[in-house]
């Protein structure tokens, strides 16, 4: 039956896996990854991505540790919002506030675990299911434009564009997670230490608990850190086996 074929050729190219990408494509994509990181305006613009990870990091976490979700907002400056229901003490409100500067480079960790099954169609599939559910929760204008912005381009790459750009993009995007998720960690401290965010999720941790913000801006670094080495060595397959090496 064609309806029956159309689904089975769908789920094959959802669950197939993509040829190895060149090397090359591999160091170019960390490269351009790291440029926007490192570069002031490319970074202010791309940053909008790791306030979506950001918040939907406080928004799972909430919901998987029983609280109610009210919203999530995301603004025009690059800062965020998530707002939940609950007991406003104890383990969940402690797990739903450390998520968030954390979720950026777990998020590029599991991306960098399909990549490195060559799952390039079901990782950028799962980004924009994951994009399309966090959109229900949206308060405001400018988070469902930025939501409907990224989600369309990333549907788009994976429905029209060929296997290579579709590698090009998927690795670009991942490497750009892992790399952009130290950056907000290292502001984060900088901003504390001239004591213009008394309110960040660092200091809420520290009210929450005996331990001191600096504590928790440190778990957030090597968190970020541990997960960028170990999904740069997913990331540098490719290389690796070119090489003539393995993991």
């Amino acid at each position: 039956m064609p309806l029956i074929d159309g689904l089975t050729t769908l789920w094959d190219k959802l669950l197939g896996a993509q040829p190895d990408p060149p090397p090359l494509l591999v160091l170019l994509t960390a490269v351009v990854a790291l440029v926007v990181v490192a570069t002031r305006l490319p970074w202010r613009i791309a940053r909008n991505a790791v306030t979506i990870a950001h918040e939907g990091g406080h928004a799972l976490v909430a919901l998987l540790t029983g609280r109610k979700l009210r919203g999530i907002r995301l603004h025009s400056d690059t800062s965020g919002l998530t707002l939940s229901a609950g007991r406003p003490t104890g383990p969940g409100m402690i797990l739903t506030l450390l998520a968030g500067y954390v979720a950026p480079s777990l998020v590029g960790l599991a991306g960098a675990w399909l990549l490195a099954g060559n799952r390039i169609t079901l990782l950028l599939w799962i980004a924009v299911a994951l994009l399309l559910a966090m959109l229900v929760m949206i308060r405001n204008v400018f988070g469902v434009l930025s939501l409907l912005v990224t989600g369309g381009v990333v549907l788009a790459v994976s429905w029209y564009a060929s296997p290579q750009v579709q590698a090009s993009f998927a690795w670009t995007c991942v490497w750009f997670l892992l790399l952009g998720g130290v950056r907000p960690v290292v502001e984060l401290q900088r901003m504390r230490s001239r004591g213009r965010m008394p309110e960040s999720d660092a200091d809420q941790l520290a009210r929450l608990t005996p331990l001191p913000a600096l504590f928790w801006v440190t778990v957030f670094a090597l968190v970020s850190l541990a997960a960028l080495g170990v999904g740069a060595l997913l990331l540098a397959g490719p290389i690796l086996t070119d090489a003539g090496l393995t993991l």
